[in-house]
């Protein structure tokens, strides 16, 4: 047997060029066979067919269909989050560029734990990152770290926060991302306080009796876009709060951090600049494959707790004739450059272009909340805050919502999410795909509609 050809190197554009076009059809015809949203039959019968397809993964002799076949499988029994009906969660469609500009950091496969292992992505990064933070802040010393994803970004917050105070007590609403009380958790600090918010955000009376009421270093953690509804806190409120009591702030805007790009909707984010710390995440309405998280950080000074030496990545002789000290910008030491793919849509679309995509979601939103308040078939939570919307048949039960999301969900013609507000159940419609139509919209509400008992 041959040895396999490499993906870099000389050699490598050739080598992967046939092999991109295999995988181009087995996506195309896995995405065929597939024929919707979602695999029909359920979870038995996906993976009943996926272990059909997929066989002895570990055999004796290699498979050269392997590539097409596997492939094929992944993508019929994909949910694909491009088609207009798969809007159940924060699950972008990736642009296309962002795709082939993350094909190019496999085949390159730098590793950013050390300069010599990526050159220009260690410096691509400082660039980019120091450029989202100023987008942040506004202020020409701001930072910002690569992260998975919100939930390591809010993980760094908590870590920045208990080593910039030597403790910490955090407070947070009943509406915040379930990733803060686990990084209370994993980083051994107390049970977080959790504030009331009544009408799906933080509620500043009662974070003000709760700041009032306790004693030592605190941590203020506000949510700019709910992952239930896409609700906002009232972010100007709470950071005077903050300032008032010395708290420390920090804002999870994992969702709603991509209204700094539009000129309509970034003013939904004023007081974003007052946080210590922000989280980021360009796979949600960035349109990034995954992972493309962040972490802005005001004052870079905090970042110093996470300076680490290990003499084969960043001996102090290295360090000092000018080789980048790399490990002190992530709690990873193996990191992939998941800033190419970010660094070539920013400058392929453009803030114009980036924010036109934001705009149209947004916009996306309120048609369908528009249908459902028209149709007396169906009852709206509210008005979308960003591109999510919740609704509910009129009259049903919490039983027959969830059974009705199941069976679209089986049947693989709709994929809908689900939030419990107001102590009752509703579907979830996150509208993230900007090529949605109205007539998908639509075609949504009548499936559910067809779908629910009379």
């Amino acid at each position: 047997m041959s040895t396999p050809p490499l993906a870099s190197g000389p050699e490598g554009p050739d080598a992967l060029r046939p092999l991109l076009h295999t995988v181009l059809d087995a996506l195309a015809q896995g995405s065929a066979a597939r024929g919707g949203p979602l695999p029909a039959g359920g979870p038995e019968h996906v993976a009943r067919t996926l272990r059909d397809r997929a066989g002895d993964l570990l055999p004796r002799h290699g498979d050269d269909n392997a590539l097409h076949d596997l492939v094929r499988a992944l993508a019929e029994g994909a949910a694909d989050p491009a088609d207009p009906l798969c809007a159940a969660h924060l699950h972008c469609p990736p642009l296309a560029v962002a795709a082939a500009a993350d094909l190019a950091a496999s085949a390159l496969n730098p590793s950013l734990d050390s300069w010599d292992q990526a050159p220009a992505a260690s410096e691509l990064e400082s660039l980019l990152t120091r450029t989202l933070a100023h987008e942040v802040y506004g202020t020409p010393h701001s930072d910002a770290l690569v992260t998975t994803g919100g939930t390591e970004s809010n993980q760094l917050a908590l870590l920045l926060a208990r080593e910039a105070h030597g403790g910490i007590q955090l407070v947070c609403g009943a509406n915040a991302h379930h990733s803060l009380h686990r990084a209370a958790w994993l980083l051994g600090l107390p049970e977080p306080v959790v504030v009331p918010a009544p009408a799906g955000t933080l509620d500043p009376a009662a974070l003000d009796n709760a700041l009032t009421a306790l004693h030592g270093p605190l941590l203020v953690a506000a949510t700019a876009g709910t992952t239930d509804a896409g609700l906002i806190d009232p972010l100007p409120d709470i950071a005077d709060l903050c300032a008032t009591h010395g708290a420390r702030l920090h804002i999870d805007a994992a969702y709603g951090g991509g209204l700094l790009l539009s000129d309509r909707h970034r003013h939904r984010l004023d007081g974003l600049t007052h946080a210590h710390t922000v989280t980021l995440d360009l796979h949600k309405l960035g349109w990034q494959p995954v992972a493309a998280g962040l972490l802005a950080v005001r004052d870079p000074a905090d970042l110093t707790p996470l300076a680490h030496r290990a003499d084969y990545l960043n001996a102090d002789d290295d360090t000092e004739a000018g080789h980048p000290d790399l490990l002190g910008r992530s709690l990873r030491t193996t990191r992939r450059p998941d800033i190419l793919k970010i660094a070539v849509t920013l400058k392929t679309l453009g803030r114009d272009g980036i924010g036109t995509l934001v705009d149209q979601v947004c916009a996306h939103a309120h048609e369908l909340a528009d249908l459902i308040a028209a149709h007396p078939g169906f009852e709206l939570y509210d008005r979308p805050a960003i591109s999510t919307v919740l609704f509910r048949p009129t009259g049903a039960t919490d039983d027959t919502v969830a059974a009705v999301r199941r069976a679209l969900l089986d049947e693989g013609r709709a994929v809908l999410g689900r939030a419990t507000l107001d102590g009752r159940r509703w579907l979830k419609a996150t509208l993230l795909n900007p090529h949605t139509r109205p007539g998908d919209l639509a075609t949504l509400l009548k499936l559910v509609e067809g779908h629910t008992p009379r």
